[in-house]
């Protein structure tokens, strides 16, 4: 039995401290699922078998199982179970994966998976104390992104910032500063082309008045980006302008088996036809897709010049671009086919959320771009990556 796409939807990704600010991430999720299921009118609520829900943080709003809670805020019946995953930046991607499990086993036949992030409303924890009302000063810890918390016996390499390991990777592989930029600004101009030109006006669905990613800047240049300083290293690469930012939002996917659509009322839109997972040193986690990459191909036995579409997570400009130099040199037939409707340094990057704008993008792109088949990957905190092979159902007939 065979996992198939839907329907995807998400929300607008905002800024931190921007428009999505005032939004609780249980609700910006049952915002998403409320939509989604719009676009399925004669699907009995009750038969959805399963909620899926990928989510970073946990600490706060979420109310630790988002994915319950968002159900039920949506108005899914009670008896619809919901869960929620976290594989921090990959949580959404990871529940797309479980979901399609669910379905190819015949547990389910309809499962709904998604994931949410406000990285402006993570709270700030405070660890308990060994003792009983210590004497001293207690700091609060931010969750918004990155380690916290550390255990003492994790080895220091490990828990260097997120920036400093992928400045680690530019030493590695030599991705020099001019050439992030390049891309960051492309990855700016192409999304602000896909929003002008309607790519985005069905994927995505108006939250609190905001109706377009609050990121994109369609007047980013070369130029500009050169002038920012860099954030992690006073010699680095790395600056705000060729990494994703803090962002907030949701978004939601459809999976069903064949047999579900009569009782969705849509025709499924891709296969999901393989998955993957790599791990490696936490600090090499933006290599991480590569390998997941692979897997997820060899999984549905095809190689890098079958696939038509890329969608990549775009964490940091140099990951991104280490990721495709090395499937270029595995076969994939054009660097161009990787965003083309832009990524998150444009987009934003809510840690939960983000599987799900993947997978819901390369979905559309492949229909149209008349495409068969297209990956989806993403890096992962703390040494992963993720991957998911779509087949586009119309192209495959």
């Amino acid at each position: 039995m065979s996992a198939f796409v839907y329907t995807a939807v998400r929300s607008p990704f905002g800024r931190f401290n921007g428009a999505l600010a005032g939004v609780r991430p249980d609700d910006l999720a049952a915002g998403v699922i409320e939509a989604l299921l719009a676009k399925a009118p004669g699907l009995d609520r009750a038969a959805i078998d399963e909620v899926v829900w990928g989510n970073a943080n946990g600490a706060g709003e979420e109310n630790r199982n988002v994915g319950r809670m968002a159900a039920l805020l949506a108005g899914l019946p009670t008896s619809v179970p919901g869960n929620t995953v976290n594989r921090l930046c990959g949580s959404s991607l990871d529940a797309a994966m479980i979901g399609s499990r669910q379905i190819e086993t015949g547990d389910a036949d309809v499962v709904l998976v998604g994931g949410v992030e406000s990285m402006t409303r993570a709270p700030w924890v405070l660890p308990k104390p060994g003792k009983a009302f210590p004497a001293t000063d207690v700091t609060a810890v931010s969750t918004t992104l990155g380690w916290r918390l550390v255990n003492p016996r994790m080895p220091k390499d490990w828990t260097v910032s997120l920036g400093e390991a992928n400045e680690q990777l530019q030493d590695k592989y030599g991705v020099g500063r001019d050439r992030q930029d390049e891309f960051a600004v492309r990855s700016h101009r192409l999304a602000a082309a896909a929003w002008d030109e309607g790519f985005y006006d069905d994927l995505v669905t108006p939250v609190e008045g905001l109706a377009r990613d609050e990121g994109v800047r369609p007047d980013s240049s070369v130029e500009k980006l050169a002038g920012l300083k860099p954030s992690f290293r006073p010699d680095g690469t790395i600056t705000a302008g060729n990494a994703s930012p803090l962002s907030d939002g949701a978004s939601a996917v459809l999976l069903g088996s064949e047999r579900a659509g009569t009782r969705i009322g849509l025709e499924p839109i891709a296969r999901i036809a393989g998955r993957g997972a790599f791990a490696l040193d936490p600090q090499a986690f933006g290599y991480a897709p590569v390998e997941a990459a692979n897997r997820a191909l060899a999984r549905a036995g095809i190689g890098w010049s079958e696939v038509g579409a890329v969608e990549l997570n775009e964490a940091f400009a140099v990951q991104s671009l280490v990721c495709v130099d090395a499937w270029l040199e595995q076969g994939l037939k054009d660097a161009e086919l990787v965003n083309t409707r832009g990524g998150a340094i444009a987009v934003g990057h809510p840690l939960g959320a983000s599987g799900g704008r993947i997978l819901g993008t390369l979905a559309k792109v492949l229909r149209g771009r008349g495409e068969r088949w297209g990956v989806a990957a993403i890096c992962i905190g703390v040494g992963q990556g993720l991957a998911v092979v779509l087949e586009n159902t119309e192209a495959a007939r």
